[in-house]
């Protein structure tokens, strides 16, 4: 195949990662033979129509008889991708062939990036409603907050196929993985600790949820203005709800202000705590700084004054990564046939992974690796359990 590329002033061919995306990282491939005219007249014309006639009389052979029920659709308006922002539905779509190629590669998966050239919501809703019959769950991926949420709630309400926002819902099942872990090295309880959530976008809002499901006894968001709490001014709808479910003892001020005492930093915002910050949080704290590539503290900062510290990136211990949860997440929804991923399916997602960590605990191996083949799997039985 030959492909023009641009100038080497855009790109460099002799980089490696470039070369690796030459062509894109994925492509679709037969799974019946297509080798005589009889193969032919099975998988396709005229044998098709029999399946689509029967398909036709009883909707729900689609799923035995299509690829519909292995396949999700990966997507995006290309609003928040990555760290990098609003950088559009084009230059998203190398990270959603990355996100399709982790479900196939973990799951035994099939997925389709479908990057939208739009930013309304009804569009959005329209168009992902409109293709759900080809697809037997839809990823939501790096749509910016707070459209995010009214997103994924259209979508849940419309559709009888499981809607999943991974950048919400992925980050926040590992995150409890990460700290369930936490605590058992620490022989500590959840509803014994504060949490300070430095972030309230698509994941912070998400973790703040889980962690109230999961018995945590006091959870401090805190966003660009400082912490949310009742009764101030200009919070949008999602951050009413929080300031109604957080913020336990009515804590107002700054970031520095929630750590004090706190013994949990759940960072996801992408800005920077100081340290003079981390100096007043309490005896054994936890860090989890989670942006990337710069994470809000830099992590052997962070370890002067955390007995435990982890981060997104794979160059440091205890990587908190998506991709411990979505593969299964969806391989289980999918096997169990599940309308929706439902919280209780979230928390059994969760303990799997906590549970793989567990047979090797230690403050730098609280979470599994991403490559650690048993994650996916141990995942979707879980999660199939309990839909």
């Amino acid at each position: 195949m030959r492909l023009s590329v641009p100038s080497q002033s855009v790109i460099d061919l002799q980089d490696p990662i470039f070369l690796a995306h030459l062509g894109g990282k994925l492509r679709t491939t037969a799974t019946v033979p297509l080798a005589t005219r009889e193969d032919l007249s099975v998988a396709y014309t005229p044998g098709v129509a029999r399946v689509c006639e029967a398909i036709a009389a009883d909707e729900s052979l689609a799923r035995t008889h299509t690829w519909r029920s292995n396949l999700v659709a990966v997507v995006t308006d290309g609003t928040a991708v990555l760290g990098l922002g609003d950088i559009g539905p084009a230059a998203s779509l190398p990270v959603m062939e990355g996100k399709a190629a982790l479900f196939r590669q973990f799951a035994d998966v099939d997925a389709v990036p479908i990057c939208l050239d739009t930013k309304d919501p009804d569009a959005i809703v329209a168009a992902v409603a409109a293709i759900a019959p080809s697809f037997g769950g839809i990823n939501l991926e790096d749509i910016s907050a707070p459209r995010c949420f009214e997103i994924e709630d259209r979508l849940k309400a419309l559709l009888d196929i499981p809607v999943f926002h991974d950048d919400q819902h992925g980050t926040a099942v590992v995150v409890l993985a990460a700290l369930t872990n936490a605590l058992r090295l620490q022989d500590r309880r959840p509803e014994d600790l504060t949490v300070t959530v430095v972030g309230a976008g698509a994941a912070g809002v998400a973790i703040a949820k889980i962690l109230n499901e999961a018995g945590v006894g006091d959870i401090v968001v805190c966003d660009s203005t400082g912490i949310i709490h009742e009764g101030r001014d200009r919070l949008n709808p999602v951050k009413e709800r929080l300031a109604q479910t957080t913020n336990r003892h009515g804590r107002k001020g700054d970031a520095t202000e929630a750590l004090r005492g706190s013994d949990v930093l759940v960072g996801v915002s992408g800005g920077r705590v100081p340290e003079s910050a981390l100096e007043g949080m309490a005896d054994g704290a936890i860090v989890f700084a989670l942006a990337n590539p710069t994470p809000e503290v830099d992590p052997e900062v962070a370890a002067r004054h955390a007995a435990i510290v982890a981060t997104g990136r794979s160059d440091y211990p205890n990587q908190i990564n998506n991709v411990l949860a979505f593969p299964g997440i969806f391989r289980g929804a999918l096997d169990a046939g599940a309308e929706q991923i439902t919280e209780a399916m979230k928390l059994a997602a969760a303990g799997a992974i906590a549970d793989i960590a567990a047979e090797d605990l230690a403050a730098d191996r609280i979470v599994p690796s991403p490559l650690d083949p048993r994650v996916a799997p141990a995942v979707a039985a879980a999660v199939k359990a309990a839909a």
